[in-house]
């Protein structure tokens, strides 16, 4: 059996939605157990596998339909991406990349055109 982290004084870290929230929650759309033991109809939702209220994203049988479910209970749905900008090769005026002028050269040397 899973031990609970939250004793009943406690309140989870998640609002309860339907919608994805930015702290994953039981009972959002995307949400499920895997052990298929949660009880939606009563308030909060229910863990039958443990008794007691479901403990959400810190139970190791919790998951994400959509696999957005990160390890520190985030929805990935939320989380921007950082990309870093990559520099783009110099053109000259024909199309051409730098330098690639230099390697048909080559080329042709080498076919000995």
């Amino acid at each position: 059996m899973a031990q609970r982290g939250a004793g009943p004084e406690e309140k989870p870290p998640w609002t309860l939605s339907r919608n994805p929230t930015e702290i994953c929650n039981p009972q959002c759309r995307y949400f499920r157990c895997g052990r298929k033991l949660l009880d939606y109809r009563r308030n909060p939702p229910w863990c039958n596998w443990v008794g007691a209220p479901c403990i959400g994203f810190k139970c190791p049988y919790a998951y994400c339909v959509q696999m957005k479910l990160l390890p520190n209970g985030r929805c990935a749905l939320f989380v921007k991406r950082k990309t870093e900008e990559t520099e783009q090769p110099e053109k000259l005026e024909a199309g051409f990349k730098i330098g690639a002028a230099e390697k048909v050269r080559k080329k042709l040397d080498k076919f000995g055109i």
